[in-house]
């Protein structure tokens, strides 16, 4: 039993007269697996069934899906229940904080499905994360709120006398919108002697009721009789109907109608137009006269049938009253009676079989829809789920469902009549960011009929494109002297992504500027890419640099990019020319020497400059700025070369002063000058003429180079001539101090004051009475010293006494035990001399004097 319930699928009833109210008895869910992106799962689950009473108030309790279904409560909200109706009218409504679901309008069995028993209503319960799809259906269970009801509340009976006992009458059935025990389940006439009431109960459990002659009327004693008809339900509490019956009572009528068929089976197409011919009821009466006169009525058929259909009462031809539609009703059941002049009555039933057309297009019904996927979703993540519904049947109501081609979308069938919409293919938001997909619905009708949903499936961005600069590398410019924080350019690149991932901030990589690194002279803007100079540049110093920036977004994990950034420092005239050549310092300028026969365009010299700038502010010119006689030289405006202008002659000063003009080419201009002495002489060789005389092809061919060389040249050449000039003049005072300060051989200075022999002295001993020193310089020498020998005994007196010449040799006795010790103990001083490299043979450096103690020959001392 329970296994058969299962089958059948759960039933939660909401009864409240049911013992424990909503309680699960049980519960089968069949899990459907299909190839789901994102481990996203579809749980089919056999149809959940509810039951609830029509008549209910708005809020009414229905059920607790959380507890039926066991979810947790606390993760409704996160996962996206919603409750979707397939109905056109939304009766329930759920709780999404506490899973109930509750009536929000009252229900009327009676509208919803008129006589169809069951009635349900049907909805779906979607999760999502994992995405679950749960069938639910709602019974309505009727209550007895509506009465029987006969079509009128009177009827008419014509019944000739002398009609047979047991002669039956059928009697028009009551109409009860409710259903089952709460229809009509009796009828009742009035007392009286004449009639009874004999009810009966059709195939479908209807009941109807006959009237039965019980005894035979008499037109003389009676023509009229009034019966009260009633009509009761079985509902709780019983509700019934009353309706009025006269019995008019007429003369003798042999002969009943007869149909020729006692049913009629007609088809009938729907959507039929009006008046259009269902069919022919005919009948025939044996009597003649007034009593063969047959009229044509309905006899007990619902309400909805008399607003179909239309009778001919005369003919007997059913038409096309109302809109015939195969999808309320898909056959007809009328009665039809007819009725002879003389009271009598037969009826007939004509079953009427509506054919299906296919007027109903497929109806396209969006369970579950994600607006936005993600770009980097893989293939078969579910986009949406669906169903495919039409009212039709059979090929009619088959239907055939697809999308266009040129998306990246699939459709995949599930359940019966359910789709889901899938990636089929990687996706790329940057190409495309949104899908309008056209869901087509087609049945296999005749003509086919086709619906069109539209989905708009919109990509969320994902951080999967770097920056891009707009140039695969900058080259900016930038004056040198710059002011401290200015724009230099810009550095600006795109990010494909949305948003944040969109968003790029800009660095500079670390890196140095000759020894100073790039933060102390670069700044970058992180938001717009301006580079700025944090300080003054100096083109000479740095002429260029490079520097790589990095573009990076705000994604997670953020992307970059990088590029190489050249700053070209653009060259200022910031520098005047300097002066080579000829040296321009403190001292004198150098000389420069010209023969006085030199003649026009002699090459005098060279003002060799550079300039420290470059291109345009480099380019140096010269010009005689000022001269003794400004008509005898000339300067080359390009090459700086100083010229004759013409043959000198002897009125020409000796001394020529020019100051020479050096001016650069930059805006504004620098310049600096350089002043020449200029000297004429006479004498220079022709050797020297020849090799001052440089044709005058080879002067335009020469370089700077070659200008340089020669002019280290003449200078050291002057240099030597020099020094030869220096060494003569030296030898000259050499020999001049020899001939005037040196009278004898010996080459000592004679003091005439002093006596020359050591033995003219009154005094014994052999010591002389005063020394003589010679001493030999270098003229013109910074470094030349006089070096004296300390002398052994000082100075005598010229006629010393005895005793004072017992007392000097005493002293002398002693000072030549101290230097005899300190000779042998190594202590005796050593003296320096200093000697020219420029003296000459004979050249006296220094002189040695020593004293012996002993007298006579034996104090005589030669040297070696």
């Amino acid at each position: 039993m329970a296994a058969a319930a299962l089958q059948r699928g759960l039933c939660f009833r909401s009864d409240p007269g049911m013992a424990g109210g909503m309680e699960t008895h049980s519960r089968k869910r069949q899990v459907v697996s299909f190839f789901l992106c994102l481990c996203v799962s579809l749980v089919a689950c056999e149809t959940i069934r509810y039951s609830v009473r029509e008549e209910k108030k708005s809020g009414s309790l229905v059920a607790n899906i959380a507890k039926d279904l066991k979810l947790d409560v606390e993760k409704l909200s996160g996962r996206s229940l919603r409750l979707i109706s397939k109905s056109t009218k939304q009766y329930f409504e759920l709780n999404t904080g506490s899973g109930d679901v509750t009536i929000k309008e009252k229900i009327d069995r009676e509208d919803l499905c008129g006589q169809s028993d069951p009635c349900f209503l049907q909805f779906e319960i979607v999760l999502e994360n994992p995405l679950q799809l749960y069938r639910m259906e709602v019974q309505i269970d009727d209550v007895n709120d509506n009465n029987p009801k006969f079509s009128k509340n009177e009827f008419v009976l014509k019944i000739p006398e002398q009609i047979p006992i047991n002669t039956r009458f059928p009697l028009e059935r009551a109409q009860d919108s409710d259903i089952g025990t709460n229809n009509i389940q009796s009828y009742a006439i009035s007392a009286n002697e004449h009639f009874s009431l004999d009810v009966h109960s059709r195939g479908d459990g209807s009941k109807y009721a006959e009237l039965v002659l019980e005894k035979q009327l008499d037109r003389e004693e009676q023509a009229q009789l009034m019966l009260i008809l009633t009509a009761a339900d079985g509902g709780l509490p019983q509700r019934t109907g009353t309706a009025q019956i006269r019995i008019n009572v007429l003369d003798n009528n042999d002969n009943f109608p007869q149909f020729s068929q006692s049913v009629y089976n007609v088809q009938l197409m729907e959507n039929s137009p009006q008046d259009t011919l269902v069919t022919k009821v005919e009948a025939c009466d044996l009597d003649q006269g007034p009593n063969a006169e047959i009229t044509y009525s309905f006899g007990q058929v619902p309400e909805r049938v008399l607003k179909l259909f239309q009778l001919n009462q005369f003919t007997g031809e059913i038409t096309v009253l109302g809109i015939i539609d195969f999808e309320d009703a898909e056959m007809y059941e009328v009665e039809v009676q007819a009725t002879d002049g003389g009271g009598f009555s037969s009826r007939c039933k004509v079953l009427v079989e509506i054919e299906d057309m296919n007027d109903n297009a497929p109806e396209v019904t969006l369970t579950s829809l994600s607006g936005t996927i993600p770009e980097d979703s893989s293939p078969e993540t579910v986009v949406a789920l669906f169903s495919v519904r039409d009212r039709d049947s059979g090929d009619n109501g088959r239907t055939v469902c697809s999308i266009q081609d040129n998306v990246p979308f699939a459709l995949k069938s599930t359940l019966k009549n359910y789709y889901e919409l899938v990636t089929q293919k990687p996706l790329d938001r940057e190409k495309v960011p949104e899908y309008n997909i056209s869901i087509i619905a087609t049945d296999r009708g005749t003509p086919r009929l086709t619906s069109v949903r539209i989905i708009r499936v919109q990509l969320s961005d994902i951080n999967d494109n770097p920056p891009v600069f707009n140039e695969s590398s900058y080259v900016m410019y930038l004056k040198e002297n710059n002011h401290p924080g200015l724009l230099i350019g810009t550095v600006h690149a795109a990010d494909l992504d949305t948003e944040q991932n969109a968003k790029v901030t800009y660095s500079a990589l670390p890196g140095n500027i000759g020894d100073l690194p790039f933060s102390s002279s670069i700044s970058i803007n992180s938001e717009n890419g301006n580079v700025y100079a944090l300080q003054s540049l100096d083109y000479e110093q740095t002429r260029d640099f490079q520097v790589t920036v990095r573009a990076a977004d705000g994604g997670s994990p953020p992307l970059s990019s990088e590029v190489i950034v050249r700053v070209v420092i653009i060259d200022e005239n910031d520098n005047a020319p300097f002066i080579l050549y000829p040296l321009q310092n403190s001292s004198s300028p150098a000389n420069d020497l010209v023969p006085r026969s030199a003649e026009a365009g002699y090459l005098v010299t060279k003002v060799v400059a550079v300039d420290g700038d470059s291109g345009q502010n480099s380019w140096l010119s010269y010009q005689l700025l000022k001269a003794t006689d400004p008509g005898l030289f000339a300067v080359g405006l390009q090459t700086g070369e100083v010229k004759t202008s013409r043959p000198i002659t002897s009125p020409d000063s000796v001394k020529q002063k020019l100051i020479v003009l050096v001016r650069d080419n930059g805006e504004p201009p620098r310049s600096t000058t350089s002043t020449l002495n200029v000297l004429l002489v006479d004498g220079f060789s022709d050797a020297y003429m020849q090799l001052l005389d440089v044709p005058q092809e080879e002067e335009q061919q020469d370089t700077l180079t070659l200008y340089l060389v020669i002019s280290l040249s003449f200078v050291s050449f002057l240099f030597l001539v020099c020094v030869v000039t220096i060494i003569a003049i030296r030898l000259y005072k050499t020999r001049q101090c020899r001939e005037r300060y040196v009278p004898s051989s010996r080459n000592f200075y004679f003091e005439p004051n002093f006596p020359t022999n050591p033995t003219d002295t009154s005094v014994t001993g052999t010591l002389p009475q005063s020394y003589c020193y010679e001493v030999c310089l270098t003229t013109g020498s910074g470094t030349s010293e006089f070096k004296f020998l300390r002398p052994l005994a000082p100075s005598l007196p010229a006629d010393p006494s005895v005793s004072e010449g017992s007392v000097l040799d005493s002293q002398i006795n002693s000072q030549f035990k101290e230097e005899k010790e300190s000779l042998r103990e190594g202590r005796a001083s050593v003296s320096e001399d200093s000697i020219s490299r420029s003296s000459g043979a004979g050249c006296i450096v220094n002189k040695v004097t020593g004293i012996n103690g002993n007298s006579s020959q034996n104090g005589w001392l030669s040297y070696q």
